[in-house]
């Protein structure tokens, strides 16, 4: 397979990116308002994408690191690889990235992302990757319709939700400074605290921290 020193990233053409996240990222789906897109290459083939771009919302995060600006942040709101990269592949891929956003976008001092233990994990590719946890909160969105799709609740859907059902799990937010000057509002909690309210989840399945 190769050693996860030997990936390459680098940017990549949003058809390109949002073609590999449909297909291997659990959601199927990719966010409309991804920007910045960058790939993970080990012997020439493309194995990984990282999305960022704007939060859905932003007016409702930019207060959680003090004096950031309207285009002062970045949210990682996609992460999608394939089974072929050796271990320890994805947080190197995302320190890489972050380098990258470092040198070529200076006005970039953090970057958000989500984790979905709902259906996927709890974060711990964040975790390995130098990112801070500030939120854990049970799931209050993701549902399972009548017709087996799992989609996110929200009031400006047209979709029928009648009969669907809320989906058992929780959603971590965490936060990279890469400006080590700035400050995080927010409340930063300790990675014990995922434990603590029984967060730890792989796919809505509950675990322990001896099964990671």
């Amino acid at each position: 397979m190769g050693k996860a020193k030997e990936i390459i990233v680098k940017v990549l053409p949003s058809k390109i990116a949002n073609d590999f996240v449909k297909k291997y990222h659990y959601s199927g789906k990719v966010v409309q308002n991804s920007s910045l897109h960058f790939g993970a290459f080990l012997g020439g083939r493309l194995h990984g994408v990282m999305s960022f771009g704007s939060p859905l919302d932003k007016r409702k995060v930019l207060s959680l690191v003090s004096g950031t600006k309207w285009n002062d942040m970045l949210e990682l709101n996609r992460m999608a690889f394939d089974d072929f990269l050796p271990k320890n592949s994805e947080s190197r891929c995302i320190a890489v990235a972050i380098r990258l956003i470092k040198k070529n976008a200076p006005n970039i001092k953090w970057i958000l992302s989500f984790s979905d233990g709902t259906q996927c994990g709890d974060g711990t590719i964040y975790r390995a990757s130098g990112f801070v946890l500030t939120q854990v909160k049970k799931n209050k969105t993701i549902v399972k319709l009548q017709s087996g799709e799992i989609v996110a609740k929200h009031g400006t859907s047209k979709r029928n939700f009648s009969n669907s059902k809320l989906l058992f799990g929780f959603q971590l937010q965490y936060i990279y400074l890469i400006d080590k000057k700035c400050t995080i509002q927010a409340e930063v909690l300790p990675f014990s605290k995922i434990d603590e309210l029984g967060a730890r989840m792989y796919k809505g399945e509950k675990q322990t921290a001896s099964e990671v």
